[in-house]
C-alpha cells in the first residue's frame, strides 16, 4: 500500500513521488510538487486539517486533500 501525505505524522519528512487529484494544479501550485521534500508540522486537534511545511510555507490541508498526495517516507 502506497503513503500518502494524510498518514504522515507530525514532526515526520517525507518526499512528494505524486500528486492524484482533481485539483492537482491547485496542490502543484500551493508547492505539492513530485520530489519535493514536505513535513507535518502540526495537527489539528480534531485531526483535521493538518499543517504541512513545504517550500518554506506552512500550508494546512484537509485529509481528504492530502489523501491525495503520494509519498516516500524519509
Amino acid at each position: 500500500m502506497a503513503d500518502t501525505l494524510d498518514t504522515l505524522p507530525a514532526g515526520r519528512w517525507a518526499a512528494i513521488r505524486a500528486v492524484t487529484h482533481s485539483q492537482r494544479q491547485r496542490l502543484l501550485e500551493l508547492g505539492f510538487i513530485p520530489g519535493t521534500i514536505v513535513r507535518a508540522v502540526q495537527i489539528s486537534p480534531l485531526g483535521d486539517p493538518v499543517a504541512y511545511e513545504v517550500l518554506d510555507a506552512v500550508i494546512a490541508l484537509r485529509r481528504c486533500d492530502a489523501r491525495c498526495v503520494h509519498i516516500t517516507v524519509l
